[in-house]
């Protein structure tokens, strides 16, 4: 087989692998982004805490 057909072999496969996919609906997507939005603003706040308290240790240790 040559690089060609090889390839072409590829994204019919590729074609029919994401025909297969199932796709979330447009509200899941929203629910998800907003988890991750979440998540993310938690974890922030959580370290921003834990810096800001741990500073304060080191400048009373100083």
């Amino acid at each position: 087989m040559n690089i060609i057909t090889k390839t072409i072999d590829y994204l019919k496969a590729s074609r029919q692998e994401l025909k297969k996919v199932v796709w979330p609906s447009r509200k899941e997507v929203i629910q998800h982004t907003i988890l991750v939005i979440a998540v993310s603003l938690g974890v922030a706040f959580f370290l921003g805490g834990i810096d800001f308290i741990l500073t304060l240790l080191i400048e009373a240790i100083i």
